[in-house]
């Protein structure tokens, strides 16, 4: 079966972690199966759709490393729309109504004080021509309802028809259209709600497989009745768990919680820290740092994910950024730490991978290289150390084993060892209090710079 997959973000608000969950999972499950993916963007709602989020949509996909074979813009099918809503009318299973929100209310007011569920009762079925006409001449316009299949001859006597489909992710699922009221597809206005342009989407995009987050798997049960009305070919479903935060609190694109937008821009996060954690948590396997989409799609299993919400501490994506820097091969970062001025080569991105916690914090132990003296003065215990060292620093070259046969010479020569010897030429060397091995920055910062730091180490107090 040839797999075609489809992520349909509305371009009303940022992505966040929570819809990279459906992103990655959907774009990986399509590179497993040598499939197609889709970014199909829900933009019919005029009033909040907007051109820049429609932008940064495209932009947290290629930032991600993922390339849709086919990108569709969902308001420009209003005609398939259209022509589906007609095809449902003349079929006589798409009906209007006329009841105002208020009246609805109260129907599900009643129905609730008499103990029953506040499924519609389908009166519109029972209005005449003439009854519709009046309203109509009144100033109703009518939204549309779409009949489920629930009944046998008679409309008003429901009978229970479940509805099952092998969900890829949850297994055996089934929803009984009896337990539901008719939705409405059509509001009063002739815009549509999200059910009808997205079946109608699916069916003539050939998507194979929905997979979502698990809010939606009561829609399920309409929407495989809506694909079957329309004659067309039910897709597989799959309902992965929502993500959410430790505390339990939802993730939103209205408050802009973890959008990839400030990942990226403002927290340093890496793009693969961002895939692994959105593909692998809340299931039942490991969450760990992949090098790449592809690696994390050999290590995608649907069906180990959790029926519980997955939940996770921001924090994390800060300790996988950190492995994954730590892990990276100066190949794959040679052009990133060009385009940020930062020199050195590989025997630079050797020495300090280890030590960020994100990428552009190479430009700072860059300028600890390269820049004027960093450290304070010594401190007055400090000093006949640095002054030996001083004395002693070899002539270069320096290599990686400089830095060894330096302190040896020191701690023979004054005395000390340990932290009493490391720490003193640490602060002198790089003004910081930790960081990257000295050994492999001593032969980047050179004789000149060390000799300098030293001297600037052992000036004269005051």
């Amino acid at each position: 079966m040839s797999v075609t997959v489809r992520f349909a973000p509305s371009p009303t608000g940022y992505l966040h972690l929570g819809n990279a969950r459906t992103l990655v999972l959907n774009a990986l499950f399509a590179r497993q199966h040598q499939g197609r993916f889709i970014l199909r963007l829900d933009d019919t709602d005029r009033e909040r759709s907007t051109p820049e989020f429609a932008r940064a949509i495209r932009e947290d996909l290629a930032w991600l490393g993922i390339v849709p074979d086919r990108l569709v813009h969902q308001s420009a099918r209003a005609p398939e729309h259209r022509s589906a809503a007609e095809r449902l009318k003349a079929y006589g299973v798409l009906y209007p109504c006329y009841e105002t929100a208020e009246e609805l209310e109260y129907k599900r007011r009643r129905q609730r004080a008499k103990g029953l569920p506040p499924i519609y009762d389908r009166a519109a079925l029972k209005m005449t021509a003439g009854g519709r006409a009046v309203l109509e001449a009144d100033g109703r316009r009518p939204h549309w309802r779409f009949l489920l299949p629930n009944f046998t001859s008679d409309p008003f006597h429901t009978e229970s028809r479940i509805v099952s489909w092998t969900d890829v992710v949850r297994g055996p699922q089934s929803v009984d259209l009896a337990t539901l009221s008719d939705p409405v597809l059509v509001r009063g206005d002739g815009s549509f709600l999200y059910t009808l342009p997205s079946v109608v989407d699916d069916i003539e995009l050939g998507i194979s497989h929905v997979i979502r987050g698990d809010d939606h798997v009561t829609n399920t049960g309409v929407q495989i009745a809506l694909f079957q009305a329309l004659g067309a070919a039910v897709p597989q479903f799959g309902h992965h768990n929502l993500l959410v935060l430790a505390d339990g609190s939802a993730l939103s694109k209205r408050t802009g919680a973890l959008s990839l937008k400030s990942l990226r821009e403002e927290e340093g996060i890496e793009p693969m820290a961002v895939a692994s954690l959105a593909a692998l948590i809340g299931s039942a396997d490991r969450v760990e740092p992949l090098p790449d989409l592809d690696s994390l799609a050999a290590h995608l299993h649907l069906d180990h994910i959790s029926r519980a919400p997955a939940r996770f501490d921001p924090h994390e994506l800060h300790t996988l950024t950190h492995h994954l820097l730590k892990n990276r091969p100066f190949a794959d970062v040679a052009r990133r730490l060009a385009g940020l001025g930062v020199e050195g080569g590989e025997a630079f991105w050797e020495a300090v991978r280890g030590n960020l916690g994100r990428f552009d914090e190479a430009v700072d132990w860059w300028q600890v290289v390269i820049g004027p003296p960093p450290g304070p003065e010594a401190a007055a215990e400090d000093r006949p150390v640095l002054e030996m060292a001083r004395a002693l620093l070899p002539q270069e070259p320096f290599d990686s084993a400089t830095y060894g046969g330096w302190t040896r010479a020191i701690a023979a020569a004054a005395g000390v060892k340990g932290r009493a010897l490391h720490h003193p030429l640490r602060l002198a060397l790089t003004g910081r209090e930790a960081g990257p091995e000295l050994a492999r920055l001593l032969p980047l910062i050179g004789r000149n710079r060390a000799l300098e730091r030293l001297e600037r180490a052992c000036a004269p107090v005051g």
